[in-house]
C-alpha cells in the first residue's frame, strides 16, 4: 500500500516540495498540507471552517498550480489557514481538468499560528507530475 506524504527537497533559495499518494487527488491533498506547513504549524489549526474549492485547468500542471494558488489567495485575502484537505474529484470535462475539494481550517491568529515563512507564489519551474500504477508524485517550487 502506498503511503501519502510530503517532504522538502534541497533548493538554494525557495522551497522545493515533493508530495505523493496512491492517487493524484491524495497527492494534491498532501501538496496543500506541505504549502501550509511552510507557512505555519498546521497542527495548531482547528478545522472549524469548511469551504469548497473548484479549479479548472487545461492540463494537470496548470491544475496543480491553480489549486495551490487558490489556497495562497485564501490565506492572503480571506486570512484563513487550513490543516485538512479532501479532494473530492479530479476529472476531465470537455478537454478541461476539473478539481473539486473541501478544505478545513480557521481564521489566522498570530498568537496561535506563529508564522514560519511567507509564500509569495507557486512556480512552474521544475514542476513535475509522475503517475504510475498506484502512486502519483508531485514536485513543485514555492517562491518564498
Amino acid at each position: 500500500m502506498i503511503q501519502v506524504g510530503f517532504r522538502f527537497l534541497e533548493h538554494t533559495a525557495d522551497v522545493y516540495v515533493e508530495a505523493w499518494g496512491p492517487t493524484i487527488g491524495k497527492s494534491f491533498e498532501d501538496a496543500a498540507l506541505a504549502l501550509f506547513e511552510v507557512m505555519i504549524d498546521t497542527s495548531t489549526v482547528k478545522p472549524t471552517k469548511r469551504e469548497t474549492i473548484v479549479v479548472e485547468a487545461r492540463d494537470k500542471h496548470e491544475l496543480l498550480y491553480k489549486w495551490l494558488e487558490q489556497l495562497i489567495l485564501k490565506f492572503e485575502i480571506d486570512n484563513n489557514v487550513y490543516s485538512r484537505f479532501q479532494v473530492e474529484k479530479i476529472e476531465m470535462r470537455w478537454k478541461i481538468f476539473h478539481l473539486e475539494a473541501t478544505i478545513y481550517g480557521e481564521t489566522y491568529d498570530g498568537e496561535r499560528h506563529p508564522s514560519r515563512v511567507g509564500v509569495k507564489a507557486i512556480t512552474y519551474h521544475r514542476m513535475a507530475i509522475s503517475e504510475r500504477k498506484g502512486k502519483t508524485t508531485l514536485r513543485f517550487i514555492l517562491d518564498v
